[in-house]
């Protein structure tokens, strides 16, 4: 076939957004009720077209989630999660998605916007056991979501963004099994936590959380990487670069 008559396939571009917070000690994703078709009514990410030829990405999803689900994503960290762009991902033809992950504490309830009949938290739990099911191929993509979660607990110091300002070990250990959906030995978890230089220090402090000793009080250190990393059960905790 000539150039001349070789003409570029019609292709849409979206944005997906997976948003991840820790609510009643449960890892849980903002999703939305689809207000029209395809999946009318069904949960889905938050997400959708760009609106032009001048929108670029990071726009769209921001403006998707303010129209979708009435938050600020100014307030929130986006990072590229990955691109999706299987031929059949949507009924309306062919559609690829780049989905962005944002996993942030202390996040208000959604409301839903003009684009959603309703938006909501969820725990992660509904969706991978398959109790509840979302249009597209977005299970598909809150489960890569998931294992980025898992992954920067391993090697950042994401988790004590989820606690207060000084918190006891304990208090951290709720957060990491909550995203790993995994319980913890505690003599080895305090092990591992106290062998990452500036991951947390000590405060001149002490609060009783139960009858018996006292519980130490720590605060956030200044690593913004964790060397070693904390491994989670069945992971390689491999350098981030290296996977």
């Amino acid at each position: 076939m000539s150039d001349e008559n070789w003409s570029p396939p019609p292709v849409l571009l979206a944005v997906d957004l997976v948003i991840f917070t820790l609510r009643h000690s449960q890892l849980q994703v903002l999703l939305v009720e689809r207000g029209i078709d395809p999946y009318r009514g069904r949960a889905a990410l938050p997400g959708g077209f760009l609106n032009n030829d001048s929108e670029d990405l990071l726009a769209a999803a921001h403006r998707e989630l303010d129209e979708e689900a009435d938050l600020d994503a100014a307030r929130l960290h986006l990072e590229q999660l990955g691109t999706y762009g299987a031929a059949d991902r949507d009924p309306r033809g062919r559609v690829v998605s780049v989905a962005y992950l944002a996993i942030a504490p202390h996040l208000p309830e959604p409301t839903a916007g003009t684009d959603a009949a309703g938006a909501a938290w969820r725990p992660v739990d509904a969706i991978t056991s398959g109790e509840l099911p979302l249009a597209f191929d977005h299970d598909v993509i809150i489960a890569d979501g998931i294992e980025r979660a898992r992954s920067k607990l391993e090697h950042t110091p994401l988790a004590t963004a989820f606690c207060e300002p000084t918190f006891t070990i304990s208090d951290l250990q709720q957060v990491y099994e909550a995203v790993w959906g995994v319980d913890l030995d505690p003599r080895n978890f305090y092990r591992k936590v106290q062998k990452v230089p500036d991951f947390i220090r000590p405060v001149d402090a002490e609060r009783r959380v139960t009858k018996g000793r006292p519980a130490r009080l720590f605060t956030a250190g200044p690593a913004t990487s964790l060397h070693p990393p904390i491994p989670r059960p069945g992971g390689t905790a491999e350098p981030e670069g290296q996977r």
